[in-house]
């Protein structure tokens, strides 16, 4: 690694590691706009390109996303694209950025349309070998239970707790259930829809993987069930396209529910370090999975 390279690291500035990258791939470095701050964080670059700066440590993530999006697209799945004339990841330090094709405007995809996607996908072959990883909801958890400084270490505890019941009941479910193709992260704003019209696409690929279809299908399902973000009409479009399966049915469906949202809070208490509003969303978040909040709840967006 170059002392420039270290000092990228050591700077924690996405910036600054996304205009080296975009050096090394040889893409101008001028106009670029932030669109997202998040897991990863995404740059509207000029020349129709969207960069992607991974979390560091995440090369094998990026290389999988690549991986993923043109297995998909030989499929015959609408997928976002990478940029094919450069190797990718491009590394910086320990960070991989990733170069991707930019979608037209577009809106985030109804439920009934992210019914039909899902479909699509898990019908798809389990290719062998795998070249995806078995997809462990609870990959990363008990780390950012660990470091989440913004919360008392009774609360961690009561945390590290769930963590350890819900990966029980996890087990205990899953022997049963089929193995497909998964997104891994499916909700409606990881599928677009263009607006001047086509396929809905399949975006963010970070936890494409082999896993039960139940993992894709929980996080909308719990968008009905507990924090009634959408309507009878809609769920059950949601339920009727991807082909009559309605998840609360199933007895398992608490217990990945609970997982996802589990996630959710961790995610958030993540950014509580920095972020006084984290911080109470975490809290709060907090006594809602503790039960000390009825549903349906209300959780602010992070």
């Amino acid at each position: 690694m170059s002392d420039v390279d270290t000092n990228l690291v050591l700077s924690g500035d996405p910036r600054d590691v996304l205009m080296t990258a975009a050096r090394k791939a040889g893409l101008p470095t001028a106009e670029a706009t932030l669109i997202r701050d998040g897991a990863n964080v995404i740059y509207e670059m000029a020349g129709g390109v969207v960069a992607r700066v991974g979390p560091p440590g995440s090369q094998l993530v990026a290389a999988r996303q690549i991986q993923a999006s043109r297995w998909l697209a030989d499929t015959g799945i609408a997928v976002v694209r990478a940029v094919d004339d450069i190797d990718q990841p491009t590394v910086v330090g320990t960070r991989p950025v990733t170069w991707w094709v930019q979608l037209p405007d577009h809106r985030h995809a109804t439920p009934a349309e992210l019914g039909v996607v899902l479909g699509r996908l898990h019908a798809l072959d389990v290719p062998g070998p795998p070249p995806f990883p078995v997809v462990d909801p609870f990959e990363g958890l008990i780390e950012s239970i660990d470091g989440g400084a913004a919360l008392p270490e009774d609360d961690r505890a009561w945390l590290r707790d769930l963590t350890k019941q819900l990966r029980t009941e996890y087990l205990a479910l899953t022997p049963g259930l089929p193995r497909c193709v998964i997104h891994g992260d499916a909700w409606q704003g990881n599928v677009v829809v263009p607006k001047a019209g086509g396929a809905p696409v399949l975006l963010d690929l970070d936890h494409v993987g082999i896993g039960p279809r139940e993992w894709d299908l929980v996080s909308l399902t719990v968008d009905y069930t507990d924090f009634a973000r959408l309507t009878d009409a809609d769920y059950q479009a949601f339920v009727d396209a991807y082909g009559g399966y309605d998840m609360t049915t199933w007895s398992g469906y608490r217990t990945l529910a609970t997982i996802r949202e589990l996630r959710w809070t961790a995610f958030v208490l993540g950014k509580a370090k920095t972020s006084t509003e984290a911080a109470q969303q975490v809290r709060h978040r907090l006594a809602c999975l503790r039960g000390e909040i009825e549903r349906p709840w209300s959780w602010a967006a992070f």
